[in-house]
């Protein structure tokens, strides 16, 4: 199967190409900046989505291909990339341009969004998300929740957060979590490129095997021989003028967006990821956490019991 990964070279992006040339597919990795070291069954093409306008431009894109994963976003807007046009209006053209060739189309967007958000990030990405429900394309559309890795720049922020002796969280960061790791997530966009016609694969929620708060989470990223952490909840007032300089500065991941995301639950009604990957997803972090350890509480587990009084790390993967 010949396949086509925009935004191949970020983070989400290199898991999934890694994926499908791992099950044997040819990859074609769509990327702003020009590369010329292909092989024989990965190779580059430039894509920049903002400058393809027209659907008819993108059939011309899709038509080698079987199928066509899209991992680009934009944390915030650059140059003549804005949130409506790389999170709303490319989506729709690449979906009408599968559904006219019979194409697969892989979308990825995110858990949590809404309509009444004050931020355009996760407005934009709803109403993408909306316009390739009315293509007649072949689609998924993928939401993870927060992402780990060794090489993603926000989940390495987060892990240096994680090691400090004093954490800072925003006192109204109580949703929910699950994280997975992002070598699940681009498995899982691998499968589901391969997949045709699967209804119940319209929709797909994907978080790992653990679901926990923002505080909680820093705890059990945590090193497992460093002392236990103190917490202190941030105002949600400092916390959204703290986003707001990073967003105008373009400095940390940080941002107005990720702000209002904590606020709700980032986990799935329904995860799919461990059907999908046909086992269980890898644990992010410690299993047990002391209830002692944070002023939030421990995580829920699946399948877990309620033996909160562990030590932090036993029971572990």
């Amino acid at each position: 199967m010949k396949v086509l990964v925009l935004g191949g070279r970020g983070f989400i992006g290199r898991y999934a190409a890694r994926a499908l040339l791992a099950r044997g597919h040819e990859v074609t990795v769509g990327t702003r900046k020009k590369i010329a070291s292909n092989t024989e069954r990965l190779t580059y093409q430039t894509v920049s989505l903002q400058k393809v306008s027209r659907c008819i431009d993108w059939c011309d894109i899709v038509k080698p291909f079987d199928a066509v994963v899209n991992c680009v976003g934009i944390l915030r807007p650059r140059f003549r990339e804005t949130y409506a046009e790389i999170h709303h209006w490319a989506p729709y053209r690449i979906a009408k341009a599968c559904a006219v060739y019979g194409k697969r189309f892989v979308h990825v967007s995110a858990l949590g969004l809404s309509d009444t958000a004050e931020s355009e990030f996760i407005r934009s990405k709803l109403a993408g998300e909306f316009a390739i429900a009315e293509t007649n394309a072949d689609y998924s559309i993928v939401r993870p929740s927060i992402l780990d890795g060794d090489d993603g720049f926000g989940s390495r922020w987060i892990r240096r957060v994680a090691n400090w002796r004093w954490q800072f969280v925003p006192s109204d960061a109580t949703g929910m979590l699950a994280p997975l790791h992002v070598e699940d997530l681009g498995e899982a966009l691998a499968r589901l490129a391969e997949m045709r016609n699967e209804a119940r694969y319209r929709d797909v929620e994907l978080g790992g095997r653990d679901e926990r708060t923002m505080a909680t989470y820093l705890v059990a990223l945590r090193g497992d021989k460093l002392p236990m952490p103190r917490q202190f909840n941030v105002p949600a007032w400092l916390v959204r003028t703290a986003s707001h300089v990073c967003d105008a500065l373009h400095a940390t991941p940080l941002s107005w967006a990720h702000v209002q995301l904590m606020r709700r639950d980032n986990r799935p009604e329904i995860n799919l990821l461990p059907e999908i990957l046909g086992r269980e997803p890898r644990r992010i972090g410690r299993l047990w956490i002391h209830p002692l350890s944070t002023n939030t509480g421990g995580p829920r587990h699946h399948g877990a019991g309620a033996r909160g009084d562990l030590v932090p790390g036993a029971g572990s993967d």
